[in-house]
């Protein structure tokens, strides 16, 4: 069951998608929701002049005008998560990028899901950057909204994409308080003779999932690796999915993180909400 959930609320970014989700997704599992929201910090500020006191004294006054922002974006929080009566902290940060990132994943780590928002390619903002670091860093299972996003969440008709891999069934796991009041689960394989051994296929995993009471119909896709993700997609709006479960794919190389093929597509252009693991 998710009972604490961490958002991270955009202060670059249209923040309202991640609101209206996260809010009504707390009210629906009686969940504790912690918002946190990050006011940047230009790393140029701490090279501004030589000098220690003169470093700090810059350095201060941006994170101070940093924070600022943050609280901003968290009094419309506020304000929307009080009409909706469920229980929520604020956390205002101010920091340069990767220590944001680094908190934030610190933070993900004692909560049962964590909330943010699709990246929005055609924004340059380190608010795109936020989302993918805590998919690796969080160890738990992240909900993506899409930029789009509008309304009440609700997750009636969840699509598990299914490869037999550790990260999909980590996911698929990650999923369960979802499934569990789903009205339809569609397990969505695509190229299963390819990629898929016999004890982790679609059909095992039907079985699993019927051992827990659950329904399922499975779905078999053929597909090139470059369509994968947009079959998917296609799939979800043929079917009405509100929710589709998957693993996040990628690895991290020196210090950077590289997202795999799909994972990075489904990020850049998703049409509804999608739970990955990593």
């Amino acid at each position: 069951m998710y009972k604490d959930i961490l958002v991270h609320i955009p202060t670059e970014r249209p923040l309202h998608p991640a609101i209206e989700g996260s809010v009504s997704l707390a009210a629906k599992f009686n969940a504790h929701l912690d918002a946190v929201a990050v006011g940047y910090v230009a790393t140029s500020a701490a090279y501004v002049m030589e000098g220690g006191a003169a470093v700090a004294a810059v350095f201060e006054l941006e994170r101070e005008r940093a924070v600022e922002r943050a609280e901003a974006a968290l009094e419309v929080f506020k304000t929307e998560a009080a009409n909706a009566g469920i229980s929520y902290t604020c956390h205002a940060l101010g920091a340069i990028p990767v220590d944001a990132a680094g908190s934030l994943g610190e933070m993900a780590r004692l909560h049962d899901l964590s909330i943010v928002l699709q990246p929005d390619p055609a924004q340059g903002t380190f608010d795109n950057d936020v989302p993918s670091e805590i998919l690796f860093q969080a160890g738990g299972p992240v909900l993506f909204l899409p930029y789009t996003f509008r309304g009440t969440f609700k997750a009636n008709r969840i699509g598990i994409c299914w490869d037999g891999s550790r990260v999909a069934a980590r996911a698929m796991r990650d999923a369960a308080p979802f499934l569990a009041r789903a009205e339809e689960i569609v397990i969505i394989s695509v190229n299963e003779t390819d990629t898929v051994a016999g004890e982790a296929s679609a059909d095992s995993l039907a079985r699993h999932l019927g051992r827990r009471g659950l329904s399922t119909r499975t779905v078999g896709l053929t597909a090139t690796r470059a369509d994968i993700q947009p079959i998917i997609l296609s799939l979800a709006a043929d079917e009405s999915l509100d929710l589709l479960v998957m693993g996040g794919y990628g690895h991290s190389r020196l210090q950077e993180r590289v997202l795999g093929g799909v994972t990075r597509a489904m990020l850049e252009a998703m049409t509804v909400p999608t739970l990955m693991s990593h």
